[in-house]
């Protein structure tokens, strides 16, 4: 049975009745922008996130950003719920800004890792290149070892780059235990 969806109002009037909501975003999403009633706990962390456990006996509430990650996971989602009445907050963060409803910003917070590693491998791309064309033809090895890694995350899921960043001094308070 797929998992139900809710829109955001309606869910509001859920939080007020004592249901649970779970922002499935990672970590560093979750810290720039966020509902505030929400506890972040990332899909990758679902199995054994004990705010879900607690709440046994309560309506969960999930939400990604856009609601298309909590559409993908949905039942990874249901699996977790154990049994709650579970519902997927259709549209995500997104369509509760719409509906004009509270969101918390941390304008401090670093953008999220994904950009960060946008903005690094766009600038080392530039660079190698604009070395290559000006310099030495061996800087092309720097966009080239990029594009291999670009290529290399997107098969295995593994980022280097979104690893090494994460440790930077600027995302620490994100980190997750």
């Amino acid at each position: 049975m797929p998992m139900k969806t809710i829109p955001p109002r309606a869910a509001l009037a859920l939080l007020d009745q004592g249901a649970l909501l779970v922002d499935i975003r990672e970590a560093d999403e979750h810290a720039r922008e966020r509902i505030p009633a929400a506890c972040c706990v990332p899909v990758s962390r679902l199995a054994d996130a004990p705010q879900l456990r607690q709440g046994a006996s309560r309506t969960l509430l999930f939400h990604c950003r856009s609601g298309m990650r909590t559409r993908a996971n949905a039942a990874a989602l249901q699996a977790a719920a154990a049994g709650c009445e579970a519902y997927i907050v259709e549209g995500g963060l997104d369509a509760w800004k719409r509906a004009g409803l509270p969101v918390a910003r941390d304008r401090r917070a670093p953008p999220e890792l994904n950009r960060q590693v946008q903005v690094a491998v766009g600038g080392l791309l530039l660079l190698g290149t604009a070395l290559a064309a000006t310099a030495s033809p061996w800087f092309l090895l720097l966009p080239g070892f990029l594009g291999a890694g670009l290529l290399f995350a997107g098969l295995s899921g593994f980022c280097g780059m979104a690893r090494l960043l994460a440790r930077m001094p600027w995302n620490k308070a994100l980190r997750t235990p």
